[in-house]
């Protein structure tokens, strides 16, 4: 009779994993790796990974078998004291519920069946278990390829009429290969996708009445200075968003400048003079500040329907004096956030490109004085200005003028007028910051110079802005033509 080998207990297993691991733990040893060992070492670390989350899953799949609800007051999950075969693998792991769920819904999947004189039965997706089990299929992968076939074998075997084979078995088996070999997740889930579409349309298809019914965007209440969103897109409208986002996030876009030393004899519209800063903003503020951008413009744009009989504007209150102040109080109206306070700054910004409503107050709280909406650039001012500079005006920010807020230089509260030469793009980002950014902008001859702050250039020099054809070659001649390169007046 063979005897089984009792596991190995946990002690004895953590030794064995420790010593597999132990040249890819010391920093020091890593540090010394050359890159194709470095590349062989995240694959091999990936390998052994892979097989601890195979283990982690049959193993969870033993604990709902045993937890079974036919078993009563004796399944596991009942002498352990908890409700569901879940809460055994929290208690005992330490891992959050949904991690603990996920397992157990692909163990579900994986674990053989048994009819019921207890004979076995086929696996739902034997090539999956193997390949997780033996290391070379990542959970990701398995968990696209179990959950885009399920839903076909639920409906019944398809079985092909010519060969007699059947087609979800070949995908599985065609999805696991392509996986082994080295396709990423994402690129998985599409050609899974693309099986499950072939195999079952009618099933595959997206249900567009469920997806109507479900779609929704809501905007939160006003919670440390953000505001939670929340929402279901229809996959069309996140395509569009996604574009969108993308044209604004292009890798040519940075934001903020660093100089370099200036050349032996090189001027100010020396095109060398400074290159792109490393991006400091993670990606989900970039998205956030995408997304800014893109609403901003929209609402500047002619054709957007009106809202009481105007342009849907954003409205800022704030009293005359405290926009005047570096650190004045406004208060935002309408909306999620009616009523929050924030930075005058704010104010001033957003009377560049929205509407501005200026409060005088008594000191009995009496209104004194009410403001009349703030001027903003026409489509036409804008187009020309977009024209002229052809993108954001910050030196080394690439985002394209059609996508920036126009800026008055002069304020319009201190008495700028609304015109092409007191107007730049500024993308969300610097116009946001511009008075905390250190950069100065002047309009010279109808042209924008800016000078940046002095922790980026500590001569503080003026240059010319603008990326157009025309805008280069005027900053070219006023460049050649000034005779005080520090002199405003040019």
């Amino acid at each position: 009779m063979t005897t089984i080998a009792p596991p190995p207990t946990l002690p004895e297993l953590s030794d064995i994993l420790r010593g597999a691991l132990e040249r890819f733990t010391d920093p020091v040893a890593l540090a010394g790796f050359p890159d194709e060992a470095l590349l062989a070492a995240v694959r091999e670390v990936e390998q052994l990974g892979r097989l601890v989350d195979g283990a982690r899953v049959l193993v969870a799949g033993e604990i709902a078998d045993r937890s079974r609800p036919e078993l009563g007051s004796e399944r596991l999950s009942a002498r352990l004291g908890c409700r569901t075969p879940s809460e055994v693998i929290e208690r005992a792991t330490h891992v959050h519920g949904q991690t603990a769920r996920a397992r157990l819904r692909l163990a579900e999947r994986l674990r053989p069946t048994f009819s019921l004189a207890g004979a076995a039965l086929s696996e739902a997706f034997p090539a999956v278990r193997g390949a997780l089990c033996a290391g070379t299929l990542s959970i990701d992968a398995a968990t696209t390829i179990v959950g885009e076939l399920s839903p076909i074998l639920d409906r019944g075997t398809i079985v092909d009429a010519v060969t007699g084979t059947d087609p979800v078995r070949a995908a599985e088996e065609e999805l696991v290969a392509a996986a082994v070999a080295g396709d990423s997740a994402d690129g998985v889930r599409i050609m899974a996708q693309t099986w499950a579409l072939f195999l079952d349309p009618d099933g595959s298809l997206p249900d567009d009445a469920r997806g109507l019914r479900d779609r929704g965007l809501t905007l939160g209440r006003v919670r440390n200075g953000t505001v939670p969103l929340r929402g279901a897109l229809l996959p069309e409208v996140a395509a569009q968003l996604q574009r969108l986002l993308d044209a604004y996030l292009n890798p040519k876009v940075a934001d903020g400048p660093r100089f370099a030393p200036e050349p032996s004899g090189g001027h100010v519209g020396d095109a060398n003079l400074f290159v792109s800063d490393p991006e400091r903003r993670t990606s989900t503020q970039k998205r956030h500040d995408a997304l800014a951008g893109i609403l901003s413009v929209t609402a500047a744009t002619e054709s957007v329907p009106h809202l009481g009989g105007a342009a849907p504007t954003l409205v800022v209150a704030v009293t005359a004096d405290e926009l005047e102040k570096p650190q004045g109080v406004a208060f935002i109206q309408g909306g999620p956030a009616d009523g929050s306070a924030v930075s005058s700054r704010i104010a001033r910004q957003i009377g560049c490109s929205g509407a501005l409503q200026l409060l005088r107050f008594g000191e009995d709280g009496r209104i004194l004085e009410l403001g009349g909406r703030q001027r903003i650039f026409t489509g036409h001012q804008r187009r020309a200005i977009t024209v002229r500079d052809g993108e954001c005006i910050i030196l080394g920010c690439h985002v394209p003028a059609a996508w920036c807020e126009i800026h008055h230089v002069d304020g319009h509260a201190r008495g700028g007028g609304t015109h092409t030469d007191n107007g730049v793009p500024l993308c969300w980002f610097h116009h946001r910051n511009i008075e905390v950014g250190g950069w100065d902008i002047q309009m010279r001859r109808g042209v924008p110079w800016v000078r940046p702050p002095g922790w980026i250039d500590a001569q503080r020099r003026w240059r010319p802005a603008g990326r157009s054809g025309l805008r280069s070659w005027m900053a070219l001649r006023e460049a050649a033509d000034r005779a005080d390169p520090d002199d405003p007046s040019g």
